[in-house]
């Protein structure tokens, strides 16, 4: 692609003189502009989510400055690591350092779009063939260009000379921009990419450790963001509720939430945690062809990604039908309940990871074996850094760190007793402040549970 990125030097791809008017280019030009306009991120989120935002008093983001933040937060850390750019795969990454989305969940497991972060230099996108307008509306993409894709479903036996095409175009990037370096840091990558590049003098380095550390600490528009987020995520979640009744399959109220969310502007839903009655214990059945009856707990795990490709990350348990829940469902529920209350009340900055676990709250003993995995987690644009598991998990090589304000963490409970029938599952989502913590999931508890 002709431009001043492949030059040398860095900006946005565009036109050096008029096109004839009817001109192959001009109509070129034309098209793409017009694309970018209809652009799903420039045309919004539509009347319905925003009536709710209004109705919720969340100011919308201001994007620009968001994606900013970003840009200085990604170049902030390659450059404490030493590091002469970013090579990005994971559409999540993508995303958060172009704000810009093609094929989100087909490219998680196809590599054919990739982004290349200059510390000192530009913002390089390698879309999929004839997308450009994609990352038109962002700001911070500075060039465009199609993406090499070596992976064998296009490559087969000739993979390897398609490797040595991408890796010449990610070289000379590095030695335009480096100023010397040679030291990238890259998300995702084959074992034939990093040898090829190897050959060609640019190491690779960890890119997830540069992007979590930089996806660590939230803006205010940013919080903004996943504020409406959840808000989406909750209205879709009131729908699913008020279609909870005895005779409903399980992928029926789980197909709820997908169109509550996708109706309100939102992406996908990383899992499929719902369960009910028997299939609540233990817990991480995905969700079945099973009827839900009457009395019947049905626990659920959002795992959500929603407008601005924020993740709503919430858990719920509720009772089928119009019954009374029996005193095991109710001692279940108290002891999720005051589980999350108790960590979540010591959510403030400055508590280590380590300090934080041990004054954790746990599962009785006839639950704890069948305990969830971790008390809390991070969260931002997907399941984030840190993860935080029990104190009786917790070994040598368990990260330590503190935690400071800006950050989010979700805090987990399941109760479930081991060989018991039924279980519980509770999940908030929670922001460190200055002063403590906020409590950013809203969505009531089953009272009659609660009883």
């Amino acid at each position: 692609m002709d431009s001043e990125a492949s030059k040398g030097g860095f900006g946005r791809h565009r036109k050096i003189m008029p096109f004839e008017p009817g001109s192959i280019e001009g109509l070129r030009e034309a098209s793409r502009e017009k694309a970018a306009s209809l652009n799903q991120h420039v045309l919004g989120y539509g009347a319905q989510a925003e009536s709710e935002w209004v109705a919720a008093g969340i100011a919308a983001p201001d994007l620009g400055a968001m994606r900013q933040y970003r840009l200085q937060r990604i170049r902030a850390e390659l450059k404490r690591r030493g590091y002469a750019g970013a090579l990005l795969y994971d559409p999540v990454n993508i995303r958060y350092a172009t704000d810009s989305t093609n094929m989100q969940l087909w490219v998680a497991h196809n590599p054919t779009r990739h982004c290349f972060v200059a510390t000192d230099g530009p913002v390089v996108l390698f879309d999929y063939f004839s997308c450009e307008h994609l990352s038109d509306h962002s700001g911070v993409v500075d060039e465009v260009r199609p993406a090499i894709s070596w992976m064998y479903l296009y490559g087969g036996e000739l993979t390897e000379q398609k490797v040595r095409r991408w890796a010449a175009g990610i070289a000379d990037l590095v030695r335009h921009h480096g100023g010397g370096n040679n030291r990238i840091a890259v998300d995702h990558i084959n074992p034939e990419g990093v040898e090829e590049l190897a050959r060609l003098g640019i190491a690779v380095g960890n890119g997830e450790a540069v992007m979590e550390n930089a996806r660590l600490i939230k803006s205010p528009d940013e919080i903004l963001a996943m504020r409406r987020a959840i808000v989406a995520c909750e209205a879709a979640m009131g729908e699913m509720e008020q279609t909870l009744k005895p005779g409903i399959s399980e992928n029926e109220l789980w197909a709820e939430l997908h169109r509550g969310n996708i109706a309100r502007g939102g992406e996908w839903i990383e899992t499929r945690l719902l369960a009910s009655g028997p299939r609540t214990n233990p817990w991480f059945q995905e969700c079945s062809s099973r009827i839900i009856e009457a009395g019947d707990l049905v626990a659920f795990d959002t795992d959500l990604i929603g407008p601005y490709g924020f993740c709503a990350d919430l858990s719920r348990t509720w009772l089928c039908g119009d019954t009374k829940p029996t005193n095991e469902q109710r001692d279940l529920f108290r002891i999720a309940a005051d589980q999350i209350e108790h960590n979540t009340a010591l959510m403030r900055p400055g508590i280590s990871f380590r300090d934080l676990v041990e004054r954790s709250a746990v599962p009785p003993g006839d639950c704890f074996p069948t305990r969830y995995g971790v008390l809390y987690h991070g969260v931002g644009l997907a399941d984030e850094y840190p993860t935080l598991p029990h104190a009786s998990d917790w070994t040598s090589d368990t990260p330590d760190g503190v935690l400071e304000p800006g950050m989010v963490l979700c805090v987990e409970s399941y109760i479930g007793r081991l060989g018991g029938r039924e279980g519980v599952k509770i999940e908030e989502q929670i922001l460190i402040t200055s002063d403590g913590n906020q409590q950013l999931s809203t969505y009531p508890l089953d009272r009659r549970l609660l009883g």
